[in-house]
């Protein structure tokens, strides 16, 4: 009977314990596709807004700044993406909790009640969050949603 060395087994052993799971993630490829996504909404809207982009933990991936927009903008949109991803639902249900009078929801952290921000999911995880500010709320939840929708080929 053939018999592997000791040596060999715990080699295997080693290999199969070390691979890591695979993380899914916004790159720049798919950051693209998602502005072009969101600018061609706006465009479609006939407005001007700022887009942002952020990962699961609500760092900053993209910001643009729309033209004849006002600066205030930039925070919104910031917060309201950072919302979506840090809770993995809209901004807009955070507004809502605000109006069915749920005040104490601003203590949790990253919570912003405006609409406008949405999670970005692969396979129910939530790996980032896209938001525009600059127009009215529903406009600039269906400009979030254009970027999406184009990065997922809807």
């Amino acid at each position: 009977m053939f018999k592997l060395p000791l040596i060999t087994f715990i080699l295997l052993a080693v290999t199969f314990a070390a691979d890591l799971p695979t993380k899914k993630y916004l790159n720049l490829a798919a950051i693209k596709i998602m502005v072009a996504g969101a600018e061609a909404e706006a465009k479609k809207q006939n407005v001007d807004v700022t887009i942002c982009i952020v990962d699961e933990s609500g760092n900053l991936l993209f910001l643009q700044k729309g033209d004849g927009v006002s600066v205030n903008t930039v925070e919104f949109a910031r917060e309201k993406a950072r919302h979506s991803a840090l809770y993995g639902s809209p901004s807009r249900e955070g507004a809502e909790s605000m109006k069915n009078g749920s005040a104490s929801a601003l203590a949790y952290p990253g919570f912003f009640p405006a609409q406008g921000g949405l999670p970005i999911k692969v396979d129910g995880q939530t790996i980032g969050g896209i938001a525009a500010s600059g127009a009215k709320s529903e406009i600039d939840e269906a400009i979030a949603q254009a970027a999406i929708d184009a990065l997922f080929k809807k």
